[in-house]
């Protein structure tokens, strides 16, 4: 009789197995652009990545790829999608387990390559692909909850709240239906921005309220020819 090729007494060993490798999309909004830090790398420049060690977990991975390629520690950031097309590297079969973060801009260390996303094309392998899917999940996560990954600070006004999202949207949004539906997560701080020679403007703070589903539909209905 014949043994049973997928038996369980046959060793891991004789199947074949692909690399698994992590990369790390870690997305900042500066000069009003959403941008990614990349790294230099022998095809050109990519995300920051590497391959997983014997016995290492994905999330180690990720940190030691983001410190050891980008100087970059203390980061929070989050699994998105498994990346298995057989073809995606030329070296041979390497899984991608995609990340994603995002952080103000004033962590990161000096001399830090920041690409805004929309030149993502340039980069090395399929990471153009890393950082779309970097940027629908902050946008999902921004339409759950006021800036979840504190990108404007602690304290701000609904004008520059307004003018973060626009940014991370790509798009315009009227004032007053804005703070309406994102007021669920806002709380005024009694305090006023003195800034400028205008009238001062309420500071407010997020507060950890889930945005209701509303402010996910109008987040993502308007486009860019909207006029403020």
């Amino acid at each position: 009789m014949s043994k049973n090729p997928g038996s369980p007494s046959k060793p891991l060993t004789d199947y074949p197995r692909p690399s698994v490798a992590v990369d790390v999309a870690v997305l900042t909004v500066v000069d009003e652009t959403v941008k990614v830090l990349v790294v230099d790398h022998p095809r050109g420049r990519a995300l920051p990545g590497t391959f997983l060690h014997p016995g290492e977990r994905l999330a180690d991975a990720a940190r030691r790829a983001l410190h050891d390629k980008a100087g970059l520690d203390d980061v929070e950031f989050h699994q998105m999608a498994m990346l298995d097309d057989p073809e995606r590297d030329d070296r041979g079969w390497v899984l991608s387990m995609t990340h994603s973060a995002a952080v103000r801009v004033e962590n990161f260390p000096a001399g830090a390559q920041l690409l805004p996303v929309t030149d993502a094309r340039q980069l090395a392998f399929d990471h153009e692909e890393i950082v779309a899917l970097a940027v629908a999940d902050l946008r999902r996560r921004y339409a759950t909850a006021v800036d979840p990954s504190g990108l404007i600070g602690d304290e701000f006004t609904i004008l520059e709240l307004r003018r973060l999202y626009e940014v991370i949207y790509g798009r315009r949004f009227p004032k007053d239906t804005f703070r309406r539906h994102l007021s669920h997560g806002l709380e005024a701080t009694g305090e006023f921005s003195r800034e400028g020679a205008g009238r001062p403007a309420e500071l407010y703070r997020k507060t950890a309220e889930p945005l209701p589903p509303s402010a996910a539909s109008f987040l993502a209905q308007l486009r860019w020819d909207f006029l403020r």
